[in-house]
């Protein structure tokens, strides 16, 4: 059983009534007072601000920049090291000569961020981006956009014959082929690049990077050099939160610096029979009373991660005592904010302003408008805010940095259940403590509590990063796509191609057993959509695309399959934009809802439209499911809403019918726009539903879902 649980398990037995009914101990909670351990005096000497110095690239910068001038270059370093600066130079030596650059990342509000901050350095007149919300510019010199539009530019050029049109492309944050929801679009691109594109892939510390070095060198013909940064720009202190309020290190600092022996007074604390608490097990801590710890001893701006949406917004309740008393940073903070407001007036009635405003602090997660974490994310970036209290989703590769990073739980929610934080995720959230060129130092604190094993994490501190596997796997876009321009035969040398396959075949050679994708299984995935496309006559029996076939390829969406055959079937409603937004909505939902939606919010048309539509592809889902594919239920209530919107209610009365929050609804409404533009795009097949589609994409493309700002 995994260490977390064992500890916790045995520091809630602690509160548990012997066999007589009498308690064997109490726990004990005492008034916070802040102190530090005198271990500490020196370290905390060393805060401060690091003195101007002229600009000098490190070492690794350099070496990146001399390797992509001649061959494929992947670069692993931490968090904030200046990855963006190799970035920046490479395009910039490719627009010397005229030549063209792609900049591909995986966030939508970090293509925005590189968009704007690329527009400054080339000029807005070459800078273009492409993130499916956003199409600016699309021939440039420069494209800035998200992984998912490049891999579909592959797959259009592919089909038409034709290379991809740049000279350069950069794959930020490259370690996500090992993401199990998104690792394929990453693992795709590297396998359909042409190798005369140079490719610079920008990656935090990960434990393989020479081994996806030498399967990048082997599929592409070309050397692919590993340039690697392991030093921190700002060094990392670890410390640990003693429920006294006093500060303690986390580790012993002896004559080895990667060392994992926690600190004496922390193994008697873990040992003791009536631990200190900060809060009863079910209730947050003082946070409040935290940051006063913080506070004295020089150490915030923090980010504190916590483990719930619900967590981080309880927490501003709990610094309701800690008000800006400094009237110049206060007036200075609020002057900011009501700047960025301005380009979103939803947010000026946001409910969690008041917290924002007058103690500089923020909650910061899914659940909140991409607006409202943008503004968190600016307000911090210039050092106005005092905390932000977030959960583990903050984004990657967003310049989100603090001076004290706070770890409340050892474990993180995947999306599906909690497990222990690994090596690489520990150092990416650490690295966000300590920002370049306004701290020497940067902290990591451990705050103990029911959900955090200190022993685990003390060993994290100096573990090695994560290996990351291949997570390719066979989806109907990916086989209609390749089948554009490819054979059958042809698609299984590319899938002999991948990561997971160069990976089996070197334990094969180590005898040893591979624990991920066995590469059997994925040409047999292959053919198994193969001749289900077949049976549904998309693909004719020597592998070639049908006209629908064809057009199917282009619904690159959630559930092409289910979407192409209701334009079989004729189903979509062509003619009202309201309803095709709202079915389109049910077919990009992944959550369960509860469809016992009051009939005032519920229009008979559109309860009559859903069950016409839920009904006809009734038979061909069924069929799907017994063939072993995934198909998601149909839900009235996220159509529901959309519908709402879309038809021109209120914000507020739409996430009344949708139940749910902010942020899920902003993101369903993004969804549904992206698959709205995938039909958009079928103009010459179904032009009366590509033109309704249009429409229905300016219907939900409106403040707060958008703004200026982004």
């Amino acid at each position: 059983m995994y260490k977390q649980k064992k500890y916790l398990t045995r520091q809630a037995g602690k509160n548990k009534a012997g066999k007589k009914g009498k308690p064997v101990t109490r726990s004990r909670i005492l008034k916070i007072k802040p102190d530090a351990d005198v271990r500490l005096k020196k370290v905390f000497a060393s805060i401060g601000v690091p003195d101007k110095t002229p600009f000098k690239p490190d070492p690794f910068q350099i070496s990146a920049l001399s390797a992509i001038d001649r061959a494929d270059c992947l670069v692993t370093a931490p968090t904030g090291s200046g990855k963006t600066w190799i970035a920046e130079k490479a395009i910039a030596g490719v627009y010397k000569k005229g030549g063209r650059s792609w900049y591909a990342s995986p966030l939508k509000a970090l293509s925005n961020s590189k968009y704007n901050e690329f527009s400054e350095i080339f000029g807005a007149e070459n800078v273009g981006i492409l993130t499916g919300d956003r199409k600016e510019n699309p021939d440039a010199l420069i494209i800035v956009g998200t992984t998912e539009i490049l891999r579909n530019q592959l797959y259009d050029a592919m089909h038409f014959g034709e290379t991809l049109s740049a000279d350069l492309v950069i794959l930020d944050e490259a370690h996500f082929i090992g993401d199990e929801d998104r690792g394929v679009v990453w693992e795709e691109i590297m396998i359909y690049l042409p190798s005369r594109i140079p490719m610079l892939l920008l990656s935090a510390t990960i434990g393989n990077a020479r081994q996806i070095a030498e399967w990048l060198s082997l599929i592409r013909s070309k050397k692919c050099i590993v340039v690697e940064e392991t030093k921190r720009p700002v060094p990392l202190f670890p410390l640990f939160f003693h429920p006294s309020g006093t500060l303690l290190p986390l580790i012993t600092q002896g004559e080895h610096k990667k060392s994992t022996r926690i600190y004496k007074k922390i193994a008697d604390y873990i040992k003791s029979k009536k631990p200190l608490l900060l809060a009863p097990v079910h209730k947050l801590p003082p946070f409040g009373k935290i940051m006063r710890v913080l506070k004295k001893y020089r150490l915030l701006p923090a980010i504190f991660f916590l483990k719930s949406r619900a967590d981080c917004d309880n927490a501003l309740d709990l610094c309701k005592e800690n008000v800006l008393h400094n009237q110049h940073h206060k007036e200075k903070l609020n002057q900011r904010i009501e700047e960025l407001v301005a380009q979103s007036p939803h947010i000026a009635n946001h409910r969690q302003l008041h917290y924002l405003k007058n103690m500089a602090v923020g909650a910061h997660h899914s659940g909140q408008l991409p607006a409202w974490k943008l503004i968190l994310e600016t307000l911090m970036t210039e050092g106005l805010l005092k905390a932000v209290f977030a959960t583990s989703t903050v984004a990657a590769g967003v310049n989100f940095p603090a001076r004290t990073v706070a770890f409340l739980n050892s474990d993180k929610f995947n999306g599906r259940e909690f497990l222990p934080l690994n090596p690489t995720e520990f150092h990416q959230m650490t690295g966000r403590a300590g920002r370049r060129g306004m701290d020497r130092i940067g902290f990591a604190l451990v705050i103990p509590g029911k959900f955090m094993d200190i022993q685990f994490v003390a060993k994290l501190v100096n573990s090695p990063s994560s290996d990351v596997i291949s997570q390719i796997k066979i989806n109907f876009s990916m086989v209609l796509n390749l089948l554009l321009s490819h054979t059958p035969e042809q698609i299984e040398d590319i899938l002999k191609k991948s990561f997971a396959a160069y990976l089996i075949a070197k334990e094969r050679k180590k005898k040893k057993q591979h624990t991920g994708y066995n590469f059997r299984h994925l040409a047999g995935d292959f053919l198994r959509h193969l001749d289900f496309l077949k049976e549904k006559k998309y693909v004719t029996k020597s592998g070639r695309l049908t006209d629908d076939g064809k057009w199917a390829s282009q619904l690159r969406v959630d559930q092409p399959l289910m979407i192409a055959e209701g334009f079989r079937l004729g189903i979509f409603h062509e003619s009202d934009p309201n309803l095709l937004a709202a079915i389109m909505a049910s077919f990009v939902n992944e959550m369960e809802s509860d469809d016992s939606i009051d009939r005032e919010f519920l229009p008979e048309k559109l309860l009559s439209y859903f069950l016409m539509v839920k009904s006809t592809l009734k038979p061909f889902a069924k069929h799907m499911t017994n063939r072993g594919f995934e198909v998601r239920p149909l839900f009235l209530r996220p159509a529901a809403a959309i519908y709402a919107w879309a038809s021109g209610q209120s914000w507020e009365n739409a996430i009344l019918i949708a139940e749910t929050a902010e942020g899920n609804f902003a993101s369903l409404i993004l969804r549904t726009a992206d698959n709205l533009r995938h039909i958009r795009a079928l103009s010459q097949i179904f032009p009366e539903a590509a033109a309704t589609a249009a429409i229905s994409v300016d219907l939900l493309m409106k403040e707060p879902v958008i703004m200026d700002l982004l």
